[in-house]
């Protein structure tokens, strides 16, 4: 049995468990939640070195609010990847399933995280 060229791509593609789902969304609106990905990729290498520059600066401040801003962009830079990794096989998902995008929660929490470590540092 012959497999169509579609099928076979799909199943080299990476993940598997968003590409397998659904059918091929328009390419326009597949790119443009990968730049959203890329995006947020950008964002959470901007946080890395606004904790690192923090840290490493010796700004003065004291030394426990300044450590635990540096601290709180680090984690969050670290972590932002990850959290932009899944939201952006969920949006893959639901536009190859045709159902509605999912709510996308990164941008609260990046602005919680941003506003809390201005906070540490405007009381350091």
């Amino acid at each position: 049995m012959a497999v169509e060229p579609s099928q076979d791509r799909s199943r080299a593609r990476f993940p598997r468990s968003v590409f397998r789902a659904g059918d091929e969304p328009d390419v326009r609106f597949s790119l443009a939640n990968e730049r959203t990905f890329l995006a947020w990729t950008r964002t959470s290498l901007a946080l890395l070195a606004g904790g690192v520059a923090l840290e490493v600066l010796g700004l003065e401040l004291q030394a426990g609010f300044r450590l635990a801003a540096s601290l709180l962009l680090i984690v969050a830079g670290t972590v932002l990847p990850l959290l932009a990794w899944l939201e952006w096989a969920g949006t893959e998902r639901a536009m190859r399933q045709g159902r509605p995008l999912p709510h996308p929660p990164l941008g609260i929490a990046l602005a919680a995280v941003v506003v809390a470590a201005g906070v540490l540092v405007a009381l350091g």
